[in-house]
């Protein structure tokens, strides 16, 4: 630790965050960019392409609360490194499948279920930093910068593999993926440590003020054989965790309908070409870019001026009701550049959300944030797994506007649920703690 300088070690570790989320999102969404070619090559239909998809969010969503257990227990430096690696090799691994091979659809299936495993811990060991590392009145923006890595990587994901996919075909844009993963996740290793009091760059003032806000200092857990023991009859036990999963598994169905299908839908429903497609599908990950970012600052803004209840919750019921809104408008603009625009900023709506969910989950959680997180998280990716492969299955029987038509109506499901959440309780407090917030 260092001396009286002040330091800002915290934020430059959140911008590494920022970093490897947009590479874990670049990861995930160059399949979406290179999936007519591959489904050409394989001769894919658009269903089994959705299966693809889907494999990953099965895959993420099974392994998220085990990734929320280990990034607990061994703490998110180690983790998050071990992450990084496992699906930078599964990213490359998705180039390799022969030509030749019976069924391919089982190999690409395979590949990207284990990918999705790998990235599982990307999110709960980002958390369980944000419950160490970041004081409460500070993660809103924290989660928001974090969070801002998803638009990055997804914005940045169309110009990049088409302009490889153009020029070295689509195999080589998986090779590019995966190595700057391993570069992200090797800088990761060497800056990062899983606690402010053992890395050497923090000052004495940064420590003092980490230490002011951290909500888990109240928490006594259970320890067995030196370790904690999460408490998953608290988590589980009441309703908060329940009520945010459902939320989540509602706001990642609407957004994975971007992350799977947007570029599809705009080359060949809308009728876009290859470059006018890259262009418009960065859109709605720019906005999610930007207003993940916004969503936090506000968020921590009325936090500190008006409470958890309107700074979190208020934040959230907005950013999603105004989503569906634009959903909604959108699927029946008969422009497709404006329809693009106009569903572009449904994303970026939507993702004035994401802070929310992700503070909370540290607040409440405390010591235990990563398996809190991991479990909201496994249920937002089920809902991720249904959308990629219900999206085309709506769209083949009823149009595309009646996909977007019920990923509004669950823009007002995810929105009513955060009524009933209460963001003031933890569920790791000591008795004192737990008794007063149950009087609240």
């Amino acid at each position: 630790m260092s001396g009286t300088a002040k330091s800002n070690v915290r934020w430059f570790l959140v911008f590494w965050l920022f970093i490897l989320s947009a590479v874990s999102y670049l990861d995930r969404v160059n399949v979406s960019i290179a999936g007519s070619s591959l489904a050409r090559e394989y001769h894919l239909g658009d269903v089994q392409l959705g299966w693809i998809f889907s494999a990953f969010l099965v895959g993420y969503a099974l392994s998220q609360t085990p990734a929320g257990w280990l990034a607990d227990r061994f703490g998110p430096r180690r983790v998050l490194t071990a992450g990084v690696f496992w699906w930078g090799i599964f990213t490359a691994l998705t180039a390799t499948v022969p030509l030749g091979v019976a069924k391919p659809i089982l190999f690409f299936i395979a590949i990207r279920f284990l990918l999705g495993a790998g990235e599982a811990l990307v999110y709960p060991s980002s958390n369980q930093f944000i419950a160490r590392w970041i004081p409460t009145q500070e993660r809103g923006i924290a989660n928001g910068w974090i969070f801002a890595g998803v638009g990055a990587g997804a914005g940045f994901a169309p110009p990049l593999i088409t302009y490889v996919m153009i020029h070295h075909g689509w195999r080589s844009s998986f090779w590019v993926c995966a190595g700057i993963g391993f570069a992200a996740g090797i800088v990761w290793y060497l800056a990062a440590r899983d606690e402010p009091e053992r890395h050497t760059r923090v000052s004495t003032a940064e420590l003092a003020k980490i230490r002011a806000g951290l909500t888990l200092r109240g928490a006594e857990p259970e320890v067995r054989d030196g370790k904690a023991v999460v408490p998953w009859a608290k988590i589980l036990g009441g309703k908060v965790v329940w009520i945010l999963t459902g939320s989540y598994f509602c706001y990642c169905y609407i957004a994975w309908i971007f992350f799977g299908w947007f570029y599809i839908y705009l080359a060949r429903v809308r009728g876009l070409n290859l470059k006018a497609s890259a262009f418009y599908a960065m859109l709605p990950f720019l906005a999610m870019a930007a207003c993940c970012t916004l969503g936090g600052l506000l968020s921590d803004w009325l936090t500190r001026h008006a409470g958890k209840r309107l700074g979190r919750c208020g934040v959230a019921i907005f950013g999603i009701c105004l989503a569906g809104i634009f959903l909604a408008f959108g699927a029946k603009v008969d422009s497709a550049r404006l329809a693009s625009v106009v569903l572009a900023g449904g994303a970026g709506a939507l993702y004035l959300s994401q802070s929310s969910f992700w503070s909370v989950t540290a607040d409440i959680g405390g010591p235990f944030s990563g398996s809190v997180s991991g479990f909201m998280n496994m249920g937002g990716m089920m809902g991720g797994a249904v959308s990629t492969s219900l999206t085309p299955w709506i769209a083949r029987g009823y149009g595309w506007t009646a996909s977007f038509l019920v990923a509004a109506g669950l823009c007002a499901v995810g929105a009513l649920a955060w009524i009933f959440v209460n963001p003031e309780r933890s569920l790791v407090a000591t008795s004192d703690a737990a008794g007063s917030a149950s009087r609240d």
